[in-house]
């Protein structure tokens, strides 16, 4: 039987003061998204990494990735969002299986709308309480635990990732995305 390793005091208040951190930031930028924009957060962030993305369009699985999302549950969210006409899905012309997801300009306008609500909040929560080097640090930290949880999985650069070669007349002009908290 192994050895557990349990958290010394130290690491203990770490790891409670991390968890309580996150919940309380998740929650007050839940709370505000859905009051000001009535979107849950997930679905902004997919919006934001489209409008990121060259054309406004992701292939789906690349999409899921980027999000952290399993391939199912991005497929609901990307079914809300086109009841919503804020995305639209295409098939991939070259993999029957694949298809594109591509931010519409409702989707994009739904964004604009949203956005300075939602980087106020998150400025508010998480970057006016920290000293430049606290958010230095938490960023070094934050990069950390994605590295080691899911390597490879998602650009830690902000890069959206690249669109699979589509046909001309398939791809949307370049927008300017709204800045991502």
């Amino acid at each position: 039987m192994e050895h557990t390793r349990w958290l010394d005091d130290d690491e203990q208040r770490t790891w409670r003061a991390f968890l309580s951190a996150t919940r309380l930031v998740f929650d007050r930028v839940e709370r505000q998204m859905s009051q000001d924009s009535g979107m849950p957060q997930t679905y902004y962030e997919l919006l934001v990494r489209l409008s990121e993305a060259p054309g406004r369009t992701l292939r789906m699985s690349t999409l899921a990735d980027n999000a952290l999302s399993s391939r199912s549950r991005l497929s609901h969210a990307v079914a809300r969002l086109e009841e919503n006409g804020w995305v639209r899905r295409s098939t991939c012309a070259t993999d029957r299986r694949g298809a594109f997801a591509e931010l519409t300009d409702e989707g994009m306008a739904a964004l604009e709308a949203a956005a300075p609500g939602h980087v106020e909040t998150v400025r508010a929560t998480v970057f006016d309480p920290l000293t430049r080097a606290q958010q230095h640090a938490l960023r070094e930290a934050s990069e950390a635990l994605v590295a080691a949880l899911a390597p490879g999985r998602w650009p830690m650069s902000g890069d959206t990732g690249a669109v699979q070669a589509r046909a001309p007349e398939q791809t949307a002009p370049e927008q300017t995305a709204p800045e991502q908290a």
